[in-house]
């Protein structure tokens, strides 16, 4: 895979602005959102619905600012940006299939041990995310449909160009620098979201620099967070069986 975007002064401030909001502002933010929701969940029922709502439109927001960043730069192609089909049409097909079926088997794992009442892992981290009723179970697929989509095309797509593009790196520590700038916006999980954060990144960058194209790594981020956004919630804090 080779990049050579020729970004425009305004695309680069627009992918600059992004940039700068996803290594300083995102970390915080989500941070303190999902402190916010943890706080609130149990009090409030429409907490989950309130956080779903803003993180969807706010993502779309900043893929439209990655949208910008492209049309501004006339010297820059889509395929600069990820937006294009892949090399290897099979191979995409193939990796699709197998990441779904890991994903629906781990799915089914994790229900299993949820009727079983035993630890499922990685769910503490998210618990206050998790829907409890169909319509919160409908917005938590669409708030993961917009994670795949949206944080492929800034942290991937628009980091990545960014880099070669405008601050003149190999393709590959442009790509690094992404993982490491994706790793923290798991920074709301705590140490330990940062790891496996920066483990997903990597397994996304390099599905993209595999391909050339964005559409790998976005179907996989897509089923992977659909997976994890739908696992069983725990019980409220004081419900019969649930947290005192």
């Amino acid at each position: 895979m080779t990049l050579s975007p020729d970004l425009s002064a305004a695309g680069t401030a627009a992918g600059g602005a992004l940039a700068a909001y996803l290594l300083l502002g995102e970390p915080w933010l989500g941070r303190r959102m999902y402190a916010s929701l943890a706080r609130r969940r149990d009090a409030r029922p429409d907490a989950l619905v309130r956080y779903f709502t803003f993180s969807i439109v706010f993502w779309w927001a900043l893929a439209a600012v990655a949208a910008a960043a492209l049309l501004l730069s006339p010297g820059a192609s889509a395929a600069d940006f990820g937006l294009a089909p892949p090399d290897d049409a099979a191979y995409t097909v193939l990796m699709v299939l197998l990441f779904g079926a890991v994903a629906v088997a781990s799915g089914r794992h994790f229900h299993t041990l949820a009727r079983q009442g035993r630890h499922i892992p990685g769910r503490d981290a998210v618990a206050a995310m998790l829907p409890r009723t169909a319509a919160e179970r409908r917005l938590a697929v669409a708030a993961a449909v917009t994670d795949g989509v949206c944080a492929e095309l800034v942290y991937r797509g628009v980091l990545i160009a960014l880099g070669v593009g405008a601050l003149g790196l190999p393709l590959y520590a442009a790509a690094a620098l992404s993982v490491g700038v994706y790793a923290l916006a798991g920074w709301y999980q705590g140490g330990t979201g940062v790891a496996v954060f920066a483990l997903f990144g990597t397994l996304f960058t390099g599905l993209y620099l595999a391909t050339g194209s964005l559409l790998l790594p976005v179907a996989v981020h897509v089923v992977l967070s659909v997976r994890d956004l739908t696992l069983p919630a725990p019980e409220p804090a004081g419900a019969p069986g649930g947290a005192a």
